[in-house]
């Protein structure tokens, strides 16, 4: 997140070199920003450039939710795509894991439980999502319930708002200029957090409320809930798994699988001075016209992986079935569920066969070069290379 003036100036992390001259003293920022206004925001922050990169960006989610449908399971993105967006999220609140640790804890469950802290924070974020997804499925919009729920989910917490005593402060972090320097102050007050979050999920939940887009209105609200901050921890992975189901919600797309952390990450510093400057400044545009390009480069990002998994899964197909009798388009789809697999998975499609023949079964793929068997510790996963190399790419 970022700094705070003494007018309610939010100062990005990023760019210090740059930056620094204009930031103001500690004193100025450590008080709590609220007088943070409420939405909806000024009418003039749309011009010409934020709606030719709306209509890109538009134009590039509209390919994407056609695109799932090319998929014969959608689920199918559930333990990969999702899983890649969990994993970039954290890495934004610096929660690092591996790709391998991640494949192995959603293979088995009794590896989750031992998972690093880290990794466990991932899979938290993924549950998260996937909780969301279906309290909206339900209510179709965003609810207090479904924020409160995704926040539980991201932080295996029972809290709730942050309460008035609740003293959550920004602190500058992974530099070396005045680290641990005091940089944003949220709104603090009970009253005062919970009219603004009433008013965010007011103007999520209204048709009317301008910019009347949701894309649009996605992007203003994103901005607003990290401003917010109503959380004691976990305000970002909250606020960017908010984002993908209110394009849900607003039927932009039929999943939450939008890989839409990727480019925040990889343009982390941007990503913060921009948020900075709308406080600061008041400048929307750059704002919008960032998260346009995000969700643009996100979306045609999202649909190469889909074309490659389905081209992928055709070819493996074609060629398994004609190397095996046994194989099936349905021992397909499963071995591209996730990027690791254990035998027992397969064997819920083969129609539990006997431990002797899934022992062949399994080396008879190996052999084929379709899967390679990785051991870890007594336990033994076969691994979809091709996957990966999609996923990882």
């Amino acid at each position: 997140m970022n700094g705070i003036s003494k007018n309610g100036h939010i100062f990005a992390t990023c760019s210090i070199n740059k930056q620094i001259m204009n930031v103001k003293p500690v004193s100025d920022r450590i008080q709590p920003f609220n007088q943070l206004p409420h939405l909806p925001p000024p009418e003039e922050i749309i011009d010409k450039d934020v709606l030719l990169q709306w209509g890109y960006a538009s134009r590039s989610l509209a390919e994407l939710n056609k695109n799932l449908h090319r998929l014969p399971d959608p689920s199918i993105l559930v333990n990969t795509i999702s899983l890649q967006e969990a994993k970039s999220s954290s890495e934004i609140e610096n929660i690092f894991t591996t790709n391998d640790e991640l494949y192995i804890a959603i293979s088995d469950t009794l590896k989750e439980e031992i998972a690093s802290s880290a990794t466990k924070e991932v899979l938290r974020y993924r549950e998260a999502l996937w909780a969301g997804y279906h309290s909206i499925r339900e209510t179709q919009r965003i609810t207090s319930n479904t924020v409160i729920e995704v926040y539980q989910k991201v932080k295996d917490t029972t809290l709730k708002l942050r309460t008035p005593q609740s003293r959550v402060v920004i602190r500058r972090s992974n530099s070396e200029f005045r680290s641990g320097e005091i940089i944003y102050t949220p709104p603090r007050g009970g009253e005062i957090v919970k009219s603004l979050i009433d008013n965010f999920l007011d103007y999520l939940g209204s048709q009317d409320s301008y910019p009347t887009d949701p894309l649009i209105k996605m992007a203003v609200s994103h901005y607003q809930f990290e401003a917010i901050h109503p959380f004691s921890d976990g305000n970002g992975r909250t606020g960017r798994i908010l984002n993908l189901l209110y394009l849900v919600s607003q039927g932009l797309l039929a999943l939450p699988v939008l890989y839409l952390s990727k480019y925040i990450i990889e343009n982390k510093d941007d990503y913060y001075f921009r948020l900075g400057a709308v406080t600061q400044r008041g400048d929307w545009k750059s704002w919008i016209l960032f998260m346009m390009n995000a969700v643009k480069f996100t979306a045609s990002y999202t649909n190469n992986l889909i074309d490659d998994i389905v081209t992928q899964m055709e070819e493996t197909l074609e060629y398994s079935k004609a190397k095996l009798k046994w194989y099936s388009k349905e021992v397909n789809e499963t071995i591209f569920m996730q990027p690791y697999i254990k035998p027992a998975l397969l064997n819920q499609v083969l129609n539990r066969t006997s431990r002797t023949t899934l022992t062949k079964y399994m080396s008879e793929l190996t052999h084929l070069g379709i899967l390679s068997p990785k051991k870890d510790g007594k336990e033994v996963f076969y691994v979809n290379n091709d996957l990966i190399r999609i996923l990882e790419g």
